[in-house]
């Protein structure tokens, strides 16, 4: 069994997902459960299309990755408990998904962020991040798209 985390947590939500054609970093933004604070998290084109695929209620005809992992979860007689976003360490942020076995016993499995909150918004679990991971990189509010503008390919002079 693991030790117990005694960090301070903050409980997140997914507030948006932002798809870019024509790239494989997509978007995620997570956002403080009744707060201000949130902040943006790169991800790839399939995590972004998973996660988009749970909001939106759209169901394959054939079990893809996270659904397979989360039924491999719920087979065995564990339950997914909770998302933590534990580490940000160069540029890269670290997250681990904590089982709870039906013995009532806690795992906890190293996983990347993109990959947990798919998995975690499957179960329909908390998602949280811990606070100095939050100080880190959040914003004071989820504001706009934080992208940069792309700028125009063919500016007219005369404007």
């Amino acid at each position: 069994m693991d030790v117990p985390d005694e960090r301070t947590w903050v409980d997140m939500r997914l507030s948006r997902v932002i798809m870019r054609d024509n790239s494989e970093e997509q978007w995620i933004f997570l956002s403080e459960t009744g707060g201000t604070r949130g902040f943006p998290i790169i991800i790839g084109r399939s995590e972004a299309q998973e996660i988009r695929r749970v909001v939106t209620g759209v169901r394959p005809g054939r079990p893809l990755t996270h659904q397979l992992t989360f039924d491999s979860i719920e087979a065995l007689g564990a339950r997914l408990e909770r998302v933590d976003i534990v580490d940000l360490r160069e540029n890269t942020f670290y997250a681990r998904l904590v089982l709870r076995e039906a013995s009532g016993g806690e795992r906890r499995v190293d996983a990347r962020p993109s990959d947990a909150v798919a998995i975690g918004l499957r179960a329909g679990c908390p998602i949280r991040v811990a606070e100095e991971v939050l100080d880190q990189v959040r914003t004071d509010t989820s504001g706009p798209d934080p992208l940069p503008e792309k700028p125009d390919p063919d500016p007219d002079p005369k404007e």
